[in-house]
């Protein structure tokens, strides 16, 4: 009798096993850039929130470096449902939403201060619902930082500088726009692609934050640096609408609120690579032109500025340069 009391607890333990096993549901999130990053911090804080959030019935997996494609790829499999979640920067965003291009028209925001007030007030709540007639459930707006132009040619101290430049873009038709006007030959690549062609000499340079400059080791295939400053670059956390819309109330509102605290982290990071980054780059040996005259750059982009007028309307762009 004890005997077969105790078959029947190993029977009833082995399939509460079972149980909570199969109650526990995994998917996938990924990001371009490596783990020690602005990037990598976000989707850790927010694989962490879920878990505890969820009492562990949602695991996040985290995949890094491209590891399941760069950006593009990653939202077009989520879009599609092959993939549950991806963090990207807003890069190849417009090619799936184009309500989000606004959000990348250079020297918009003033700082970041200006830039998280508008993505986490109504101008940016708004954006982030276009999402959803895509397939996506947007979940929040993260940040990439300010971007800069890396080029191991010379140094850019005035827009005159960049003319004839071979410089990778993202595949973002308003940074293309933009950066033609420079007089920048463009070359659109996915970031994975992007540290062995400056290696190897097929783009001159790149432009991005100082997080991605420094987490990508760009400072070992670049020489010059300058803060540019030209394009803030937003970064979001995205979900495939059919699966965010099959959880339950309450799980729905984990996922949310995990990507705040995901955010949050995303920031902070963002803030303390901006704050060491330019001597940490100058003592890895980058030259770095710190103080341009911004005037100048947005005087190069008048032609530029015309077509984005055209495109938003001029009240839309002043409502986010404006916006208090």
């Amino acid at each position: 009798m004890k005997k077969l009391t105790r078959l029947m607890l190993a029977a009833g333990l082995t399939l509460g096993i079972a149980a909570s096993a199969a109650a526990q549901t995994t998917m996938k999130i990924s990001i371009a850039t490596a783990q020690n990053s602005h990037q990598g911090i976000a989707i850790d804080t927010f694989a962490k929130e879920v878990e505890k959030r969820t009492n562990g019935r949602y695991k996040i997996q985290t995949f890094y470096n491209g590891a399941l494609g760069g950006e593009r790829e990653s939202i077009e499999a989520v879009q599609l449902g092959t993939q549950e979640l991806a963090f990207s920067s807003s890069g190849p965003v417009p090619n799936f939403v184009p309500e989000a291009k606004i959000l990348d028209v250079p020297f918009l925001f003033r700082d970041k201060a200006h830039a998280r007030a508008v993505l986490d007030g109504p101008i940016g709540q708004d954006i982030l619902k276009k999402f959803e007639s895509k397939g996506f459930k947007a979940l929040a707006w993260a940040e990439n930082g300010f971007r800069h132009m890396t080029n191991s040619k010379r140094a850019v101290n005035t827009p005159e500088d960049l003319k004839g430049l071979k410089l990778r873009t993202m595949e973002n038709p308003v940074h293309i726009t933009a950066y033609k006007a420079f007089g920048i030959i463009t070359t659109p690549m996915a970031f994975p692609e992007v540290f062995t062609a400056l290696q190897q000499g097929t783009v001159d340079g790149q432009e991005n934050p100082l997080p991605v400059i420094i987490s990508a080791k760009f400072d070992q295939v670049q020489k010059h640096l300058s803060l540019t400053g030209h394009v803030y670059s937003p970064a979001i956390f995205v979900m495939n609408k059919g699966v965010f819309d099959k959880l339950a109330p309450a799980d729905q509102q984990a996922f949310l609120e995990a990507a705040k605290e995901g955010v949050k982290a995303n920031r902070a990071r963002v803030d303390e690579d901006d704050a060491k980054g330019v001597a940490d780059l100058r003592a890895k040996g980058m030259n770095v032109v710190e103080n341009l005259d911004k005037a100048k750059f947005q005087a190069a982009l008048t032609s530029a500025n015309a077509k984005f007028e055209k495109e938003f309307g001029k009240a839309n762009l002043d409502r986010i340069r404006n916006f208090k």
